[in-house]
């Protein structure tokens, strides 16, 4: 860790660059910028003292998928890969800050995702002459130039994963251990979220309208995955169902936002691997919203909305989870 300047104006790091640090704010103003210097540069959003930014460098080894510039004269804290462990000794609040953020930013992608799939709808029902709707064709346009600008997010490594992943989550300290029989509600869409959950045994179904004539299984869940954790960092209601499916009895721990520092202190893999799980989720999400945004593109520029098109539209799936 190490204390970097930089003054007005100066770049902090480019975009589509290797990330290798992540950086806190001490003084000064941060501005994170795509296409930065380009006729269509655009700002995203203008950081400040005490603010986390370039975090999915040292989590996943993304590549800088914005420009960082510094707005003023500013004092950044470099962390770069392989200290973040003993930053967290020393500031264990970063913690959750830093979970906060990958939260933040799955919902925002997860609303961008969920305008393209309506537009997924749209296109299952489009003719040759839906073709000439310029309501539509601008909505496509929006998505495309959107896609075009995430690009640099959507190539990323495992490598990062391969310690942690290799370790069970059973193993180590553990918190609130219990297991459940096979039906068992783990919790419901609508509540609020005071926890979530890592499959020690079992399997999870994730469930839309759990219930109702119009439920949708959206995911199944094995050891050794997280779930929940959107709704708890955020202090949100649930998205959706948690249900016990494997005929054996789960077994889940429960860990709240009161926990995670303890959780630190006695089994730092256990929150390294609950980053990296989120940092996979933004990852694969980014993944499926591009997919979608090329299918876009594919009618966009097509001369006629042909049956191999339609087709295309047809088998799209939505995937939100891993």
């Amino acid at each position: 860790m190490s204390l970097q300047e930089f003054k007005t104006n100066e770049v902090i790091f480019k975009e589509g660059a290797p990330g290798e640090s992540m950086f806190i704010i001490s003084e000064g103003t941060v501005g994170i910028y795509l296409k930065y210097g380009e006729p269509d540069e655009q700002k995203i959003k203008t950081l400040h003292e005490n603010q986390i930014f370039g975090e999915m460098a040292v989590i996943e080894y993304y590549p800088r998928s914005a420009t960082a510039i510094a707005l003023s004269d500013t004092k950044l804290i470099e962390v770069k890969s392989g200290q973040m462990s003993d930053y967290f000794k020393s500031h264990p609040d970063r913690i959750i800050q830093v979970m906060q953020q990958l939260s933040m930013r799955i919902r925002e992608l997860t609303l961008d995702y969920d305008e393209v799939t309506k537009l997924v709808a749209q296109l299952k029902e489009a003719s040759n002459e839906g073709k000439k709707n310029p309501s539509l064709l601008e909505k496509l346009k929006g998505f495309i130039k959107s896609a075009d600008k995430k690009k640099n997010g959507e190539i990323s490594s495992v490598e990062s994963m391969r310690q942690v992943g290799a370790v069970s989550h059973s193993s180590g300290f553990t918190l609130n251990v219990e297991s459940y029989p096979k039906g068992t509600v783990i919790f419901k869409e609508g509540d609020p979220g005071k926890c979530m959950y890592d499959i020690h045994y079992g399997k999870i179904g994730i469930y839309k309208n759990y219930g109702k004539a119009d439920e949708l299984l959206l995911t199944t869940l094995s050891e050794n995955k997280f779930f929940g954790e959107m709704a708890m960092l955020d202090d949100d209601k649930r998205s959706a169902t948690a249900v016990v499916i494997s005929d054996e009895p789960a077994t889940v721990e429960c860990i709240t936002t009161g926990d995670l520092i303890d959780l630190f202190e006695n089994n730092p893999p256990k929150v390294e691997m609950i980053l990296a799980h989120m940092s996979s989720r933004l990852r694969k999400l980014t993944n499926e919203y591009l997919k979608a945004c090329d299918l876009f593109y594919e009618f966009y520029t097509a001369e006629t909305w042909d049956a191999t098109l339609q087709k295309k539209a047809e088998s799209f799936n939505v995937e939100y989870y891993d």
